[in-house]
């Protein structure tokens, strides 16, 4: 059964079939159709489109799924419909209804978390439906491409679920925005949770998704735990969507390592743990210690695919719906009355970045995308499940605090799969913009 919902216009309803065709190898260019006289799709109209570009195929398509869900709620509650969700608890208070006077429509596209044909399906958005922010994606190398596309194309650029240090790192521009954590968070949230639990005596061995996602999990992982006296045995690539992980475990049993860090997604992830366990890697003892297993980055989706492979086992996450904060109630309570299950941190990250765009903009009283941006640089903001957050001006990162979890022992539901162990403060994983080089340039209108 499809989860896109009919778009509310003519136009999109037409187009939104259309986003998932094959990936195009040609250069990006933007014909003089899609351009206005004040900048790049200037709505004309009683709607205003936005673009929501999710992996509906491949190996990150739940994640997706769970993505495309929340647009549709956060387009729901921004047209005035709906019990409102975190409209009703986030500190600003500018959304009454529609954007600038506007309703909301939309438009989808697959990723197939494929470079390409998310580029792709970004680039017919923008220029054949008008779309004035394009969001979405499960993949970094997905989210830095389109976000290189949006610079050039003059639209702004609302990241979805994207981890690597590089989206607002080095690969970071003036027309993209990140709600989502990233690993430089990961491994200072993380790396003392492991240390209290299995000391500073310990030899690991690295698994990693072989694109930008992967190495960055890698090096922050082994920075903060080779900081605290890990020694790193081995650090192997695997190939996106592999499927089978056994060739890759074998060498594990037998390398001298006591720590296997899982530094995979999605499903990759929830078939390397199932395997890892079945290879019993989990019972074993090595340097007169128990063998254990990390993921660094969870999420419920991935906890639920591997079942009880996960107890006991820690990782990070942007948020989770056991959160009892009042943003985070809200959002579970609506989004478990649409859909009838709670949702996943993809799901948290897109309908908030969806609120935060559609609030940026009825703040500037325009969808230019440099007036938003400007909105957003520096925009410091609670009531969104996440604590104070601030939107940092410097690099487009949003900093607030990360949650360290582990697999529960005694689940008491198919959703209530991991508990938070530990809340690090936004203080303790904040950095210097610079750090992670790059630079943002200047905005595009499309003008």
């Amino acid at each position: 059964m499809s989860l896109i919902r009919k778009p509310l216009n003519r136009r999109s309803i037409l187009r939104a079939g259309a986003m998932g065709g094959a990936a195009l190898a040609t250069p990006t260019i933007f014909t003089s159709g899609a351009w206005s006289a004040g900048y790049l799709n200037e709505p004309t109209g009683a709607e205003v489109v936005l673009g929501f570009n999710v992996p509906q195929t491949g190996a990150y398509a739940d994640e997706g799924a769970d993505e495309l869900r929340a647009y549709q709620l956060a387009v729901k509650h921004l047209n005035g419909e709906g019990d409102g969700g975190l409209l009703n608890t986030f500190s600003s208070k500018e959304l009454k209804g529609g954007v600038n006077g506007k309703k909301v429509a939309y438009v989808t596209g697959d990723t197939q978390t494929k470079s390409d044909a998310a580029r792709a399906s970004a680039k017919r958005m923008i220029e054949k439906d008008g779309a004035v922010m394009i969001t979405g994606g499960s993949s970094s190398g997905v989210a830095i491409a389109v976000q290189s596309l949006c610079q050039e194309a003059g639209v702004i650029f609302m990241a979805g679920l994207t981890h690597s240090n590089d989206t607002t790192g080095k690969d970071k521009r003036k027309n993209g925005f990140r709600h989502f954590f990233n690993t430089e968070m990961s491994g200072a949230a993380l790396a003392p949770v492991l240390k209290n639990n299995y000391g500073t005596d310990r030899k690991a061995y690295h698994l990693t998704a072989d694109y930008t996602w992967g190495w960055s999990q890698e090096e922050s992982i082994k920075k903060y735990t080779e900081g605290m006296g890990w020694e790193t045995t081995a650090a192997v690539r695997t190939p996106l969507g592999a499927g089978d992980f056994s060739q890759y475990i074998t060498p594990v049993l037998n390398s001298g390592a006591d720590v296997l860090v899982l530094n995979h997604y999605g499903k990759d992830m929830v078939n390397s743990l199932t395997q890892a366990v079945q290879f019993g890697l989990r019972d074993k003892q090595v340097n007169g210690k128990d063998f254990v297993i990390v993921v660094p980055l969870y999420s419920r989706l991935m906890a639920q695919g591997a079942g009880e492979n996960v107890k006991g086992i820690f990782g990070s996450t942007n948020w989770h719906w056991s959160l009892q904060d009042e943003g985070s109630k809200a959002f579970v309570k609506s989004f478990g009355q649409e859909y009838g299950f709670p949702p996943s941190q993809a799901a948290h990250t897109c309908y908030v970045q969806t609120l935060l765009y559609a609030d940026a903009a009825q703040r500037a009283g325009t969808f230019d995308p440099c007036a938003i941006a400007a909105a957003l640089e520096g925009f410091e903001f609670d009531g969104m499940g996440n604590g104070p957050t601030l939107y940092r001006a410097d690099d487009h990162q949003c900093f607030k605090d990360v949650l360290v979890v582990k697999g529960k022992e005694n689940p008491t539901s198919q959703f209530d799969l991991l508990e938070v162990v530990e809340v690090t403060p936004r203080s303790q994983v904040e950095y210097p913009a610079e750090m992670l080089g790059g630079e943002l340039g200047t905005c595009n209108n499309g003008a």
